[in-house]
């Protein structure tokens, strides 16, 4: 909609005022995020989304109910004060619209991009049911964005830390969990270090997040945060084979881990030609696009990746996106998203089915591959799918996908990427006796985030299996608050 300030400051005039009614607020449009143009965008890694303006921004704001119960924090994994926060920017006040984010979250900028608002806080909302879709709910995850990215630009305040309590604390993994549990015993006055495997800080916001959704300079400043703080970061430090549990407590005087490790180790389908030449998890592609930006390939990055002339990515989730999207920026004249579903079932997010379509993205739905094709040099040539139909619903509540017999046909590709999930890599539970796991390989915690080892807790994927951003992070709240209690209970 074009801008009509005279209109806006109406609408807040009535709102201090306490005059603006339920009806007058649903006849406020939806606002729409300004996104860079598609084609352009191919060419490019900058961020697609740019962000509300001042007046999008105040203007999405007084669409919010205001609602007395606040129906949308029971859908936000950190329970921030949702229906407060959006007031303050209505009013125009975005300090104390972030300050009051920052409650619970610390990461508000990565969140406001990454989060599935749509199926947590934007699902509960009561714009979105009186309109019956979701998508018409109040934008929070974008106003969210609005606030924090102004805060970076004013520069950032510093979390204040406690007296020192002489206790130690030692974080396996950067991803945004760990930093949450580093930021909440940190400020309690505890000496904390950060162990990341990787050779930098961020966990997945930086392996795994395309700069195209998520610039890894967001993550980095939240990281220079922690590091204001006093928190210590460690990279290239592989917990199990550098050092193990055991030794970081019993040698290293380490008094409580936390363990955030995620889920790294990527499934494959086990059909024939996986091992073929070609043959990509989602992790190592998008691993070496965005940590090692092997898009830049000499031009002062030195890891390289594959040119393709056609990709078949394997899955319908914001990885599978990911990469799909990802192979579109580094020159693939034709990427094929294969998933066995229809479109409606895909747990991606909309506006990333969006967005992916927007950049020539070929959804090929209710297919699945059955083998890979390579020739006498062992590189990928094709794919063979079949087609398939919607059954009855499974366990998850989806309709099961069904196989119509005899519908084999070929696509012709040279790169495969696999982008069906991960699991729990085995190092710790090779490496940590005592340490109790069950059958998937996640890790066991009581509702505190606790482990079967004393002073050890766990959070994010390690512990649910595939999950959000926010998720891990609610998860660190929890850990960190039980950490700092029994970490209170020692004596030095």
């Amino acid at each position: 909609m074009t801008p009509d300030p005279q209109k806006l400051e109406e609408l807040i005039k009535k709102h201090k005022e306490g005059q603006l009614k339920p009806k007058d607020r649903y006849e406020i449009p939806a606002q729409d995020m300004p996104a860079q143009d598609a084609v352009r965008r191919r060419q490019n890694m900058n961020e697609v989304a740019e962000g509300f303006t001042e007046f999008q921004a105040r203007m999405e704001a007084l669409r919010c109910l205001q609602c007395k119960n606040a129906p949308c924090v029971e859908g936000c994994p950190v329970r921030i004060r949702i229906r407060d926060f959006i007031a303050a920017i209505a009013e125009g006040d975005f300090a104390e619209a972030l300050s009051i984010i920052k409650e619970n979250s610390l990461l508000p900028a990565v969140c406001g991009r990454v989060c599935p608002q749509e199926v947590q806080c934007q699902e509960k909302c009561t714009v979105g049911k009186k309109f019956k879709d979701v998508n018409l709910s109040v934008s929070i995850g974008r106003l969210e964005r609005f606030v924090a990215d102004l805060g970076a630009k004013q520069g950032g305040e510093v979390p204040k830390v406690a007296p020192s309590t002489g206790k130690k604390v030692a974080i396996i993994g950067c991803g945004p969990g760990g930093i949450v549990v580093a930021a909440d015993t940190r400020r309690a006055g505890h000496d904390v270090t950060i162990f990341e495997a990787f050779h930098k800080p961020g966990g997945v916001m930086v392996y795994g997040i395309p700069e195209f959704r998520l610039p890894k300079e967001i993550v980095r400043q939240e990281i220079e945060v922690l590091e204001k703080m006093g928190v210590k970061i460690v990279c290239n430090f592989i917990v199990g084979r550098t050092r193990t549990i055991r030794q970081l407590m019993e040698e290293d005087g380490f008094d409580a881990v936390y363990i955030g490790v995620g889920a790294g180790l990527p499934k494959f389908m086990d059909i024939p030609g996986e091992h073929l030449v070609g043959v990509y998890s989602a992790n190592e592609y998008l691993t070496r696009a965005n940590l090692m930006r092997a898009y830049d390939f000499g031009n002062g990055a030195d890891t390289p990746i594959a040119v393709s002339k056609s990709v078949a990515v394997l899955g319908g989730g914001n990885v599978a996106m990911d990469a799909a999207r990802m192979a579109v920026r580094l020159g693939a004249e034709n990427v094929y998203l294969i998933y066995r579903r229809s479109e409606k079932e895909m747990p991606a997010r909309i506006e990333e089915v969006h967005h992916a379509k927007e950049e020539g993205v070929q959804f090929r739905v209710l297919q699945n591959p059955t083998r890979i094709l390579g020739d006498d040099k062992s590189n990928v040539i094709g794919i063979e799918c079949l087609r398939y139909e919607l059954g009855e619903p499974d366990e998850s509540g989806r309709r099961r996908p069904v196989p119509i017999k005899g519908s084999e046909f070929t696509i012709d590709v040279d790169t495969v990427i696999v982008a069906i999930g991960n699991g729990a890599n085995p190092l710790l539970q090779q490496t940590t006796p005592g340490l109790e796991f069950n059958k998937w390989g996640n890790i066991v915690v009581d509702d505190r985030c606790k482990t079967s080892l004393e002073g050890v807790y766990a959070g994010g994927d390690i512990v649910l299996g595939a999950a959000t951003v926010i998720l891990a992070m609610g998860q660190g709240r929890i850990a960190a608050a039980a950490m700092n209690e029994y970490l209170g209970t020692l004596k030095k």
